[in-house]
């Protein structure tokens, strides 16, 4: 009884562990939002301070693709995972 306890602990501390190594995620989804329009990407009409520093603090990906070149079907397809 004393070693099912003292497995059932260890386990639930692993989970713990692993759980707080996951990496936050923010996945900031806009229509008609070009690769130029913010600031951390070159724009200089429009200023986005904010998510700037997110680029800056974070990561910034350049290279992306989607489903469809209409927004209803990619965020279907990013939602979804479909």
């Amino acid at each position: 009884m004393k070693k099912l306890l003292f497995m059932t602990l260890v386990a639930i501390n692993s989970q713990y562990l692993f759980a707080q190594k996951k990496p936050n995620v923010i996945i900031i989804y806009a229509d008609d939002l070009g690769y130029g329009d913010l600031g951390c990407y070159g724009a200089t009409k429009v200023r986005t301070p904010n998510i700037d520093r997110l680029a800056k603090e974070g990561l910034r990906f350049t290279n992306g693709h989607t489903t469809s070149a209409t927004c209803t079907p990619s965020r279907f397809a990013l939602l979804t995972g479909k």
